[in-house]
């Protein structure tokens, strides 16, 4: 997929009416089992989602596009057959939150930050790919919300949901499973592409690189790390990512306070060394170099 294709989809992705574009019957989910009561299902352009059932039922971490909801069902019915009790959204993004409205009418309680809530209430406007996303109706909403951390004792594990400010968004959400070991990150991650950085929903590149920094001490070399984007990782693959957001951050603020101009900065191409291992996802390089240069900016 070219990559200005690519952008156009995912971010077309997050207005309801292109779930009637998308060709969701193509779309097939897998599942990646984590452990006893922990999977992983990946599939189609929506973010990465995290499960965990067993006998307290089924607690599931984002749930894509609403068109999906059949499909998410089915692979979670293969794990188990209790219902989903609890819909966790790692932030607000359409991609992660557009089945919503369908679990909650399955009787799924949706939780998440504050600040995703007060997003999705709203609409919202994302300046770097011109596009807007209405209000999510009432029945889409989280009706939990957290501000800091909440547990769920569930399925024999402690799954602690914790707020990382401001990173991808103002309202991010990792999911450590404690005993699994498994960690879903949500878009704070994309594994092995650059990522999406939006600012104009409170997120920033140096809140990117400290929610990051603040994740490494939980994981061990052998914790299962799901990214918002791209294949299940581990904690090496996580630090190689953090080494790239922070030499790319500190080459362009360097040239910033050297009095570059974006298109200068561009030119110079300060993430070349990094292009061939992260360059080939919707995110361009010149785009990603755009969204950091245009944050440090303004600083």
């Amino acid at each position: 997929m070219g990559i200005l294709l690519g952008i156009i989809c995912i971010f077309s992705g997050l207005v309801p009416g292109y779930a009637q574009q998308q060709d969701h019957e193509k779309v097939e989910i897998e599942t990646i089992r984590l452990g006893d009561t922990v999977a992983m299902l990946m599939g189609g352009m929506g973010g990465n989602l995290g499960v965990s059932y067993g006998k307290d039922g089924v607690f599931l971490i984002d749930d894509q596009f609403a068109p999906l909801t059949g499909k998410i069902t089915a692979a979670i019915a293969a794990l188990d057959d209790q219902p989903v009790r609890f819909v966790i959204n790692t932030h607000w993004h359409f991609d992660h939150v557009g089945g919503n409205e369908n679990f909650s009418k399955a009787g799924a309680v949706i939780v998440a930050h504050e600040n995703v809530r007060k997003r999705m209430k709203v609409d919202q406007f994302i300046k770097a790919f011109d596009t807007k996303i209405p209000a999510a109706p009432d029945v889409a909403l989280p009706i939990i919300t957290f501000t800091q951390d909440v547990t769920f004792h569930l399925n024999g594990d402690e799954i602690y949901v914790f707020h990382l400010p401001n990173a991808h968004t103002d309202g991010d959400a990792a999911v450590h499973f404690k005993k699994a070991n498994v960690l879903h990150a949500g878009d704070l991650y994309f594994a092995g592409i650059y990522p999406f950085i939006d600012v104009e929903s409170g997120g920033s590149i140096n809140g990117l690189i400290e929610a990051i920094t603040r994740l490494m001490p939980r994981l061990d070399e052998n914790t299962k790390i799901i990214p918002g984007h791209g294949p299940l990782s581990n904690k090496a693959e996580l630090a190689s990512y953090l080494e790239m957001l922070t030499t790319i951050r500190d080459r362009i603020a360097r040239l910033i306070k050297k009095g570059k101009t974006l298109e200068e900065v561009v030119a110079e191409r300060p993430a070349a060394d990094f292009d061939d291992t992260w360059g080939g996802g919707f995110m361009s390089p010149e785009q990603f170099l755009g969204i950091v240069y245009r944050d440090l900016a303004q600083e």
